[in-house]
């Protein structure tokens, strides 16, 4: 039992934030927003806005998550907003130029910030925003957080017109509804990237927005998932078989594609434990924990880092319980 876990230093922590790139000046420069990518036509009806991945930062006015909407008979489906409400007033006007017909639901897969601050441009066409009811919570504990945070990374004018709103219409578990006139499932595969992480399947297509549960090309934040959950969620993804994935980051990928995702996650879980287990300390398991094969993909030198990080203390969590 390791008991000295809990005497780490003020000036140790300090140490280990700079290490994962937590302790940093904040930009204080006025961010020219990133252009809106146009959407990307995946199948019949079905768009996605495929952002380039990486983190939240003045260079890309924030524009990092992936979203898309699916035009059915009688309206249409948006599956996230975007990061601002900039960002999705230049979704919803993409939206325009290709249909006028009226925009039915909302849906936010899940409670990250990237996903889910361009709501206010869709309210005022007067949709309806539907979540999972732990996404929701989760945004009425934090977001307003989140939003004065990204007022301070990237700036008041990228920001300008954002506000938190949160879906009023929830889901629970796994459901099929109908919305623009096309049926749609939307899959709870339990607490994977986040508590309330939704799927969503065009089931005329086999087009599945996957949301935070398949990244791809980014390294997966792991600060609010559950790595059993989370891989056994990506193992469903393969189970159902879509003809296309959109992931949250990340090029559109498939089924098989999708499983990188549980591949870094099984390799994380997998170098962290031996490294704590050699008796590594906090301090030095950052430094230690190079994961060669993902090296490529956005966010390794911050985010990977920031993963260790999070994972070693919960072995030591879990150490302290038995």
């Amino acid at each position: 039992m390791r008991q000295w876990i809990a005497l780490i230093t003020v000036d140790a922590m300090v140490k280990v934030l700079r290490a994962i790139g937590l302790v940093a000046l904040v930009s204080w420069s006025v961010a020219i927003p990133a252009r809106q990518s146009d959407p990307v036509s995946v199948a019949d009806g079905v768009y996605a806005f495929l952002e380039t991945p990486g983190e939240v930062a003045p260079e890309n006015a924030g524009r990092v998550g992936n979203g898309g909407f699916i035009i059915g008979p009688t309206g249409i489906t948006v599956i996230d907003t975007g990061v601002s409400f900039q960002h999705g007033l230049a979704r919803l006007e993409a939206i325009r130029a290709l249909s006028d017909k009226p925009i039915e639901l909302v849906i936010i897969t899940h409670a990250m910030q990237e996903f889910l601050f361009g709501n206010a441009a869709f309210s005022a066409v007067g949709t309806t925003f539907l979540t999972h009811e732990k996404s929701a919570e989760l945004m009425r504990q934090r977001c307003a957080h989140c939003l004065e945070n990204l007022k301070l990374i990237l700036g008041e004018e990228v920001m300008a017109g954002s506000s938190l709103i949160v879906p009023t219409r929830l889901v629970r578990s796994s459901t099929t509804i109908v919305s623009g006139g096309r049926t749609l499932e939307l899959i709870h595969p339990g607490w994977a990237a986040t508590p309330g992480d939704l799927m969503v399947l065009d089931r005329a297509t086999g087009t599945l927005f996957a949301g935070g549960v398949i990244v791809d090309q980014r390294i997966p934040e792991i600060r609010d998932g559950r790595l059993p959950g989370w891989i056994a969620a990506v193992d469903l993804v393969r189970r159902l078989a879509p003809s296309i994935v959109v992931p949250g980051h990340g090029p559109l990928t498939t089924a098989v594609g999708a499983e990188r995702t549980a591949d870094y996650l099984r390799a994380l879980d997998r170098r962290v434990r031996e490294i704590y287990e050699h008796g590594t300390s906090l301090l030095d398991a950052v430094d230690h924990a190079q994961l060669p094969a993902f090296a490529g993909w956005a966010g390794y030198p911050t985010i990977h880092r920031r993963n260790v990080l999070h994972h070693y203390l919960q072995l030591e969590v879990e150490d302290l319980a038995r």
